[in-house]
């Protein structure tokens, strides 16, 4: 049993270390212009989805959804988010192509998520995706309007839902619609 033990430790660290050398040694690839691999995207996407489950406390929005706190909302994403993730204008972002993996066009096809995975994901950033960290730039209070107005696309109140055509020359995507083209949203 303890030769079988030894063995199995020793693969382990020769698989570890061989695993470090093939990285160390240049063979990973970096270029941010080329789609991912579908195991890297798998695996990357897995890993940021059992950290957030780990780590990011499971909060309740302090705000409600007012009309006037979902076009603030707006405003903010506008502001901050729309060059990466496209604008409420419904185009996509001239950005999101170079980035790698590309970021996810909230606007077009809005997170799943529930509002404490997207306001973690909003403060702390994502590593490694060019996610930005907002919370030394945003108050509490945007951060949370942004998570709110991602979280509500699809249920905006009918004055919302003008406010965003009139001011934004595109109207928004409603649930129905949705549901009737069979859209499935999963930004895990």
């Amino acid at each position: 049993m303890g030769k079988f033990l030894l063995g199995v430790i020793v693969t382990l660290l020769v698989l570890l270390l061989g695993g470090l050398g093939f990285a160390m040694l240049g063979f990973l690839p970096t270029a941010a212009n080329v789609a991912p691999p579908h195991l890297e995207t798998r695996l990357a996407t897995s890993a940021m989805d059992a950290s957030m489950e780990r780590h990011a406390p499971h909060v309740t929005n302090p705000l409600t959804p007012t009309d006037q706190s979902l076009e603030d909302g707006m405003k903010l994403y506008t502001m901050n988010c729309a060059l990466c993730h496209g604008g409420l204008d419904r185009k996509p972002s001239s950005l999101a192509n170079s980035f790698y993996p590309p970021p996810p066009t909230l606007i077009t096809d809005p997170p799943d998520d529930p509002e404490w995975h997207i306001f973690y994901t909003i403060r702390t950033g994502v590593r490694y995706t060019g996610m930005p960290s907002w919370d030394k730039t945003l108050s509490e209070q945007d951060m949370w309007k942004i998570t709110m107005l991602l979280s509500h696309l699809d249920k905006l109140p009918p004055a919302v839902q003008e406010y965003w055509k009139t001011s934004f020359g595109a109207a928004p995507t409603t649930g129905d619609e949705k549901k009737e083209s069979g859209e499935k949203h999963d930004h895990h």
